[in-house]
């Protein structure tokens, strides 16, 4: 496993995370023992970098996390994210701070989580949506202020809302946060227009989620893809549009080779960390072998920038919002 720094906090983090939303719920049925196995072997893999939230399964996700980690917190970087306060996603313009994120909201939320995770403190604590006007609304501003200063957080960032590439660059430009959570693959570029270019200037860590596409981007699901009862995906991912999807990653097999990159999955995540300022690639990894594959996109050869640039030309911005996005 290789190891960057997330931004300016100087936390050392493995440049493969773990994604922790799946073994919380929603993506078929649940299996804590499985979980547990997965999250353990990941740290023996060397994966540091765990990130959850406190709506993973309704806290299922931290407290499966605090059973894993238990006699070696110190060895783990712990990433939980706070719900906006209304339960929507994505923060819309129109959702004032004082509504959302207020500063009680913002101390409370965190505290429930560090009891779920046996833990005294967060190394990143994060928003789990972000709208430009936040900047400038800062209700939340003494809630972190007071946890850092308690030292129950090490850093603050946000989780930039679904497919938004763009609504956080403020807020990287603005020198106020530590971190950005965001969408980006070889499908969803748009990161490197603004996002990517303002954090490596004001030295903010990138986190990226969602590196498969929602498991697309693994080359696994076509069109009769038959989804686990309880998976979120099955009323998102229509024939339709899983159809257009496999077109797409089938064009994406040239750049495998048996050697360093033999699966679309390992291309994707190579794709993303090809990227410098990426501090840490988050995919989720429910099974012992997703865990042995995604590490060995770490220890194997990087891409060249050759073969990113040729990749540039496989951008897919199509627009599906998530089912639960508001109007």
């Amino acid at each position: 496993m290789r190891y960057r720094t997330l931004g300016k906090t100087g936390i050392r983090v493995s440049e493969v995370g773990f994604g922790a939303w799946g073994i919380g719920g929603e993506w078929g049925p649940k299996d804590d023992a499985q979980a547990l196995a997965s999250l353990r072997h990941a740290l023996d893999r060397g994966v540091t970098f765990l990130d959850t939230a406190a709506v993973y399964g309704d806290g299922h996700s931290e407290t499966l996390i605090g059973q894993a980690v238990a006699g070696r917190r110190d060895q783990v970087v712990i990433a939980s994210k706070i719900p906006p306060k209304t339960f929507k996603w994505p923060v819309l313009p129109r959702d004032r701070a004082r509504d959302t994120f207020p500063s009680s909201w913002v101390v409370e939320q965190t505290e429930q989580s560090l009891r779920r995770l046996r833990t005294d403190y967060l190394d990143l604590q994060q928003f789990h949506a972000w709208t430009p006007a936040y900047t400038h609304e800062i209700d939340w501003l003494a809630g972190v202020e007071r946890l850092k200063r308690e030292g129950k957080i090490r850093a603050w960032g946000v989780s930039a809302n679904d497919w938004d590439p763009y609504g956080t660059t403020g807020l990287v430009e603005s020198g106020m946060v530590d971190a950005v959570q965001v969408i980006y693959n070889i499908f969803e570029q748009r990161p490197r227009e603004q996002l990517l270019p303002a954090a490596a200037k004001h030295n903010v860590g990138i986190i990226v989620r969602v590196p498969f596409e929602e498991g697309l981007l693994t080359g696994e699901m076509g069109p009769n893809y038959a989804f686990a009862p309880g998976d979120w995906r099955k009323d998102w991912l229509t024939p339709e549009r899983l159809t257009e999807a496999k077109r797409r990653t089938d064009a994406l097999r040239p750049f495998l080779d048996t050697a360093d990159t033999p699966t679309l999955a390992s291309l994707a995540l190579k794709f993303c960390l090809a990227e410098p300022v990426v501090s840490t690639v988050i995919p989720g990894m429910r099974r012992l072998r997703n865990v042995d594959a995604n590490v060995e996109a770490s220890n194997s050869r990087p891409l060249d920038a050759g073969t990113v640039s040729r990749l540039g030309e496989h951008q897919f911005v199509h627009g599906w919002a998530y089912p639960w996005a508001q109007d």
